[in-house]
C-alpha cells in the first residue's frame, strides 16, 4: 500500500481464469493469446460492463472483478459462461478456451487502481474449485443471491 489513502468497502469479487492455459499457450502462443484477447474483447470486456463490473486486474490468464452487486457478479459470471459456449461451439476441444469463476463477497481495501482483502483470497480458493465452464460461489453469495433466480 503505497499512498496511505486505503479505501475499505464490501464488494462482490469475480475471479475468472483459463482452464489449461499452460497447455494451450506451450502448444502455440501466438494463437493462444490472439483467441484469449478475442474473447475479452467480444465476451469477458462487454459482458463485464454490461454488469457494472469494474476490472481491478488483469493477468495474463486471468481477471479480478470487482461488483458492487452480488447478483450483478453471479449475473455476469453466467452470461460470460454462455457466451463461451457459444464461441466454442465449433472449436476443436482441444483449442477451447474455457473459463473457472469463483464468486464471494468481502471486505476489500482499495488502494488506487488495486484491490486486496480475504474476500479475493476466497474468490480464488473457489475459483480453483469451479468446473470448466462452470462458476463456484461462497456460501454468502448464495445467501445473499437466493431471491434471484439464475
Amino acid at each position: 500500500m503505497t499512498d496511505g489513502n486505503v479505501e475499505r468497502r464490501l464488494a462482490a469479487v469475480l475471479l475468472a481464469d483459463v482452464v489449461g492455459y499452460s497447455r494451450l499457450m506451450g502448444e502455440n502462443e501466438t494463437a493462444t493469446l490472439r483467441e484469449l484477447q478475442e474473447h475479452q474483447f467480444a465476451v469477458v470486456n462487454p459482458t463485464i460492463g454490461q454488469y457494472h463490473g469494474r476490472i481491478a486486474k488483469l493477468m495474463g490468464d486471468g481477471v479480478l472483478v470487482e461488483f458492487q452487486s452480488v447478483v450483478a457478479a453471479v449475473e455476469c459470471a453466467i452470461a460470460i459462461q454462455r457466451g463461451m459456449l457459444l464461441r466454442n461451439f465449433e472449436v476443436p476441444e482441444s483449442r477451447q478456451i474455457r473459463f473457472r469463476i469463483g464468486i464471494n463477497i468481502g471486505d476489500l481495501l482499495i488502494d488506487g487502481d488495486d484491490i486486496y482483502g480475504d474476500g479475493i483470497n476466497v474468490a480464488s480458493r473457489l475459483q480453483e474449485m469451479a468446473v470448466p465452464n462452470g462458476v463456484c460461489i461462497s456460501s454468502t453469495v448464495l445467501q445473499l443471491s437466493s431471491d434471484t433466480r439464475f
